[in-house]
């Protein structure tokens, strides 16, 4: 019955419909509005509508050439967008971690979540990895939470067919307070600790830690002379301040919300929204060289080899050199794409003084041909300024509380997706949109672009195949003057997707 009111309105509004997009801008208000009716509160969608997107059919879809992975909050589904149409999905027994990804073979690898004990839980947590082939048979499920620990957020397939995960590790009030931390910063009795863990798939339900990273490892304080790890913070910026807290006492202390990595180097990179920082640390250590200060291709073991964002964590600046203010998604721009070895990170603007707005950060860390990032003695970490940022004309226009991602293309736009609302758009380095899509069906942790020949898309897509589509959702998706009229109706139906 709803299907069929659906596509009575589709068809009732279709003229009103390509009168107001085809050559004509959409009017931002209603824009505006379809968004408060979407979007989580606190989340805003202007962006630049009104002066860069036209939203006509002989521009929309022609901007990302290639395909778009996502999976939606609260869905068991994963989605393979291409030319406004989506062209595949996996469906999986259970609903998302947040983070989904496509293999160099066509397999496809996402977070889910595992029930755990209560002690950990909190924003972002899954608990469980699934690896699915192209028709959908699952053939890895592998589950890492129990009382002490838990995945979380986000995970970082290799080129050597391993797994690299985000996790917390639970330490106790007592523990805490023996590495120096400061009563009051213990909520609870207990904080939550990260660590990255490399899983080698080993059965279909099995892997083993090949070499892991902890926090814990690498803490300094200057609190409690009494203790070890007792010195001054400025003086080791390879160093973690358990006393550091962004945004004052919380058990989730770090929130490490992204893992990305370097091949050339052999590096991994990681957004620490605890600390409001993104921090890069040596991944060719052993697990002994790991935990300590030395070995490894940099030499310095697990110390962190570069960070920026938020140089008050290491005593180098004050409140008004923070440039981060809850941010998601570091990533290095790949090989070969204009920019390449620069890193993009989508920064939410949540906490930051005055109104909230978000943008997209480029920097060009500043590293030489082997992998060792240079830092003045008794300064922060550069660049002084990001290299290039995305932002509305009016700030404010655009922002997202939370989630949300951005990474570069081969053409040398940047595709940015606004998590909570869903809405994937291209932008130009002069910050012009070519291309808007809207998923109407919940909100997307991130997404992940492949360009048509990658790997895992030339050996599995071929005109032969036959393609996953929904002219409803295709139409709706591209429509979003229609949102306000449809949005009610398309909460309370799952048409089949």
């Amino acid at each position: 019955m709803y299907k069929g009111i659906v596509l009575g309105i589709v068809f009732l509004f279709i003229g009103m419909s390509f009168t107001s997009i085809s050559g004509n801008q959409i009017d931002n208000d209603n824009v505006m509005e379809s968004g408060k009716n979407i979007l989580k509160p606190r989340c805003r969608i202007g962006i630049n509508i009104r002066e860069h997107v036209k939203f006509d059919m002989g521009n929309l879809g022609k901007g990302c050439d290639g395909y778009i992975l996502f999976t939606p909050w609260f869905s068991t589904k994963s989605y393979l967008l291409n030319d406004w149409k989506i062209v595949h999905t996996w469906k999986s027994q259970y609903i998302p971690g947040l983070s989904v990804y496509l293999l160099e073979n066509g397999n496809l690898l996402r977070s889910d979540y595992a029930p755990h004990p209560g002690i950990v839980w909190g924003s972002g947590d899954t608990g469980r990895v699934e690896m699915f082939n192209w028709d959908g048979t699952q053939l890895w499920n592998f589950v890492y939470a129990n009382d002490t620990v838990c995945l979380h957020h986000d995970i970082e397939p290799l080129p050597n067919g391993n797994v690299l995960m985000i996790s917390w590790e639970v330490k106790t009030k007592e523990e805490a307070i023996e590495a120096g931390c400061k009563p009051s910063n213990i909520p609870e009795d207990t904080i939550w600790v990260d660590h990255i863990i490399e899983v080698k798939p080993t059965g279909p339900e099995s892997g083993d830690i090949v070499w892991k990273w902890h926090v814990w490892d690498h803490l300094i304080q200057d609190h409690d002379p009494l203790k070890e790890n007792y010195g001054v913070v400025a003086d080791h910026p390879e160093l973690i301040d358990i006393n550091f807290m962004s945004q004052g006492s919380d058990k989730d202390w770090n929130h490490i919300n992204a893992i990305d990595y370097n091949q050339e180097f052999d590096q991994i990179l990681l957004t620490s929204a605890g600390q409001s920082e993104i921090w890069v640390i040596d991944h060719s250590t052993t697990n002994e060289e790991a935990a300590g200060h030395t070995g490894g291709n940099s030499g310095k073991g697990g110390d962190l080899l570069y960070r920026w964002g938020n140089p008050q964590s290491y005593h180098a600046g004050d409140t008004e050199d923070r440039r981060f203010y809850f941010h998601h998604d570091a990533r290095w721009i790949e090989p070969g794409y204009p920019g390449e070895g620069h890193i993009t990170v989508f920064h939410n603007g949540y906490w930051r003084p005055g109104e909230d707005y978000s943008e997209v950060f480029e920097l060009k860390p500043p590293v030489d041909s082997y992998g060792n990032y240079y830092l003045e003695p008794g300064s922060a970490f550069g660049p002084e300024e990001p290299f290039w940022i995305y932002s509305a004309d009016n700030p404010s226009d655009f922002f997202a509380v939370g989630q949300s991602g951005a990474e570069r293309l081969p053409n040398g736009n940047t595709l940015i997706c606004h998590g909570p609302g869903g809405f994937f758009f291209e932008v130009t380095p002069d910050n012009k949109i070519v291309w808007f899509y809207s998923f109407l069906f919940g909100s997307v942790f991130k997404i992940n672009f492949y360009p048509p020949d990658y790997p895992g898309i030339k050996s599995i897509i071929t005109p032969g195949n036959k393609y996953f589509n929904s002219p409803i959702l295709n139409f709706l998706q591209s429509r979003p003057n229609l949102l306000p009229l449809l949005q009610k109706i398309i909460q309370q139906q799952d048409f089949g997707l």
